[in-house]
């Protein structure tokens, strides 16, 4: 996602081997594409995680394990409950709150790779900006992983919007009527963990950065870090959130 939100970065993006897809439509619709959907991952050499049905892993490159991952947003199912899908041997979904943005506001996209030495184009719907951002913002409230820090820092200050504050408009335009309750909650601990340049969520931006770009400054960086995600929640109005160098 970082890739196709910053398409116009100087920066590399640390990169990602895991793909999350979000079924809520599929579950609701009765899961009637469930079961080829299974037939599809193992024809393709995926196999299911042991202990998550919803997290399936492609073992066929040991150079590169990919990981696909169910996710769902129902308010009718305990958060974190995983969710079996009829007519299916041992395929899922994880109800995880937040991940519903992605299904609120998407775009199509074509997405290219090579297959069998030969390229291959599918059309998919892809979360925009806005919904990245408060998906992730989710993800990070609910695990607090350094990657989920750096991938935030990284899409505000990279995307092809502009920046945080042209970020954050989007939020508020698109979403502005949804900025309640555990979204807020997510956004307030999202602005703490980059309070400063000594933030855990600073921090872990400029470390995370510094593995691909040795040559820029740390104290440079974790400084960015904060500001762009303080001009971000400032365009939200939330307390301590500024817009000084954006």
């Amino acid at each position: 996602m970082p890739d196709l939100l910053c398409t116009t970065s100087a920066r590399q993006h640390e990169g990602t081997t895991d793909v999350d897809l979000q079924v809520d439509l599929e579950i609701q619709g009765g899961s009637e594409n469930a079961a080829r959907v299974e037939g599809a991952l193992n024809r393709a050499g995926f196999r299911p995680d042991d202990e998550r049905i919803w997290r399936w892993r492609d073992n066929t490159a040991p150079e590169l394990v990919v990981k696909v991952e169910f996710l769902a947003d129902l308010e009718d199912i305990p958060n974190h409950q995983t969710v079996s899908f009829a007519d299916c041997t041992s395929l899922g979904a994880v109800n995880l709150r937040g991940t519903g943005f992605a299904t609120r506001h998407w775009e199509m996209r074509s997405i290219t790779a090579q297959i069998d030495g030969a390229p291959q184009s599918a059309a998919l719907r892809v979360a925009t900006l806005p919904a990245y951002l408060l998906a992730k913002t989710h993800a990070a409230h609910g695990r607090g992983l350094p990657k989920d820090w750096y991938d935030i820092a990284y899409v505000l200050l990279h995307n092809d919007e502009g920046g945080p504050v042209a970020a954050g408009r989007r939020v508020r335009d698109q979403f502005g009527d949804r900025l309640e309750g555990a979204t807020v909650t997510a956004l307030s601990e999202l602005s703490a963990n980059f309070a400063d340049e000594t933030a855990q969520g600073s921090l872990a931006y400029a470390s995370t950065t510094l593995r691909i770009h040795p040559e820029l400054d740390r104290d440079v960086l974790a400084n960015d870090a904060a500001a762009a995600v303080a001009a971000f929640t400032g365009v939200l109005g939330l307390a301590g959130g500024i817009t000084r160098g954006f």
